[in-house]
């Protein structure tokens, strides 16, 4: 049976689920974006609940500096182990498509993916590698169809 929760308790995520700041929030996470760029003359710290200090190994640090910079920017950020293998829906989720869609994309070979029983499993890393890729011809088609509109004259640099 599923626990009824308080409207003001937070809720944790699920570890697969994005998350974002909210508005509230929002103003703060800059903030410690801004204070995690800054330099640094001695390793970062955590503190505990009690005061207690930790430094935080510089991998550790690094991904946390890189989780901030894109909260702050009003994205949302999942982190996934690397080696993992998602479902379907959920490589559709991080490509933002459809499950169907996704499907089609594994049917046609641009995804590698494996099926465990009558279910498919996909790399994150095959996944991400798509995506890139995806994402850099959306930017040079961007770019081309920028051209062409400046050179015929539709479209005007503001510098």
């Amino acid at each position: 049976m599923p626990r009824s929760r308080k409207a003001s308790t937070p809720t944790i995520p699920e570890r697969e689920d994005p998350v974002s700041a909210s508005e509230h929030a929002l103003a703060e996470v800059v903030e410690l974006a801004r204070f995690m760029e800054g330099k640094r003359t001695q390793r970062p710290r955590l503190v505990g609940p009690k005061g207690e200090t930790l430094e935080l190994p510089e991998p550790v640090f690094h991904l946390l500096r890189q989780i901030v910079s894109v909260l702050a920017r009003g994205d949302a950020v999942t982190v996934v182990p690397v080696h993992k293998q998602l479902t379907s829906q959920q490589a559709a989720d991080l490509l933002n498509v459809s499950r169907q869609y996704l499907v089609r994309l594994l049917d046609e070979g641009a995804i590698p993916y494996t099926k465990t029983g009558k279910h498919r499993r996909i790399r994150i890393n095959d996944l991400l590698e798509y995506k890139k890729k995806r994402d850099d011809q959306r930017e040079q088609g961007l770019l081309a169809l920028m051209q062409m509109s400046q050179d015929f004259g539709g479209y005007s640099e503001c510098s």
